[in-house]
This record gives C-alpha cells, sequence and structure tokens, in this order.
C-alpha cells in the first residue's frame, strides 16, 4: 500500500496521529504522480525512438542499405520512413503536451479526462508501433524474395520443379511466425512497461473519482 493509500485510509480517522489532510492536499498527491507517471511515458517513448533510431543508422551502413538502393526500394521506404517519423514525432508531442496540461490541472473533472485522454494517446502509440512493424516485415519480405540470391536461386529451382508455390508458401509461413513472436515480445514490453504505467493513471483516476465524490 502506498503513501496516498495510507493517507486515504485515515483521513476521517480523528484519532490518526499525524495532520488531517484536506481535500486539496490529497488532490495534489494524486496530481503529482499522475504528472510523474506522464513524464515517464514521455521519457520511455523518446528512449524507444533513440532505440529504434539506433538500428536505423546500423542498417544504413550495412549491404542491406547498398542493396535496397540498387533494386530502387529505398524511393519507397524513405517516403514511409519519413510519414512514420513525423507520426512518433506528433505522439512526443502529445506526450509531453498530456504532461503539461496534467502538472497544471487544478480540478479532479479536469484531470480525469486528462487521464482519460492520455491513456488514449499511449494506446495509439503503441498500435503504430506495431502496424509500423508488420509494413516494415512485409516490405523486408519482398526484399529478400526478389533481392537475395540464394532465396532467387532456390526459388527459380522450385519453379523448374513445379514447386514454386510450396517454397514460396513455406517461407511466407516462416515469417509469419517470426512476426508472431516479435509482436507478442513487443506486446509483452508494452504491457510491462507502459501497460504498468497506465495501470497506475487507473489507479488514479478511480482515486479521484473517490475524491470527488466525497
Amino acid at each position: 500500500m502506498d503513501e496516498l493509500e495510507i493517507l486515504k485510509n485515515h483521513w476521517k480517522k480523528e484519532q490518526y496521529p499525524y495532520p488531517k489532510l484536506t481535500y486539496a492536499e490529497l488532490y495534489q498527491m494524486i496530481l503529482r504522480k499522475s504528472s510523474s507517471i506522464v513524464k515517464w511515458i514521455f521519457i520511455i517513448s523518446l528512449l524507444e525512438f533513440g532505440f529504434w533510431i539506433g538500428i536505423s543508422f546500423f542498417m544504413k551502413d550495412s549491404t542491406f542499405h547498398d542493396n535496397m538502393k540498387d533494386v530502387n526500394l529505398e524511393s519507397v521506404l524513405v517516403p514511409i520512413s519519413i510519414i512514420s517519423y513525423i507520426v512518433l514525432f506528433y505522439f512526443f508531442y502529445l506526450f509531453y503536451k498530456n504532461y503539461k496540461t496534467i502538472s497544471a490541472t487544478d480540478n479532479a473533472k479536469t484531470l480525469m479526462e486528462n487521464i482519460i485522454k492520455t491513456r488514449k494517446t499511449v494506446k495509439y502509440y503503441v498500435i503504430f508501433n506495431l502496424v509500423t512493424i508488420i509494413i516494415g516485415v512485409i516490405f523486408g519480405t519482398y526484399y529478400v524474395l526478389n533481392n537475395v540470391p540464394m532465396v532467387v536461386e532456390k526459388l527459380e529451382l522450385a519453379s523448374a520443379n513445379n514447386q514454386e508455390f510450396k517454397v514460396y508458401a513455406s517461407f511466407i509461413l516462416g515469417v509469419v511466425l517470426v512476426l508472431i513472436i516479435v509482436i507478442v515480445l513487443l506486446i509483452l514490453f508494452y504491457w510491462l512497461i507502459y501497460g504498468l504505467l497506465l495501470r497506475r493513471l487507473k489507479i488514479n483516476y478511480k482515486e479521484l473519482m473517490k475524491l470527488d465524490s466525497n
């Protein structure tokens, strides 16, 4: 049980040895906790973005990036990447805006509305990241099937033996299985990190409802 819960349980007990907290004081405690949670959501999203940027720069120094130029696939991926970065920066702006808004909130009703808005923003952010990864895998699969020499040769041999469908099916099935594993791992990551923060925001929301009903 955290400090807020202890103080809330003893709020109306005259025998409690510590000073009795007022509604405003309890509200400020919930406000500080909510503001801190939203700040951490913003920080973690930036760290996550930095991680993916690092991988992107690593890929640019690899032969994979050079081969994309050769097959003109970069002309498709670059606009998609630019759009993704714009959307991500928009989410960062929303996270920061939510943090500043919650920090300056002066009544319970508005704070509850901002908590709901923040939780929705995080959910949309997670969905966007997962969809972006799926799109990236689709383009990556297209690239491998058409440009990796070993795979191309295997497909040509399979076509000559009337087994092209079998090879395509086995390859795509493998990609789908790997994609499912990656998505499950990411969902677990988001559930552990963002989910924990969102659950705390939900607790704060319920506390505000109780406080506002008194």
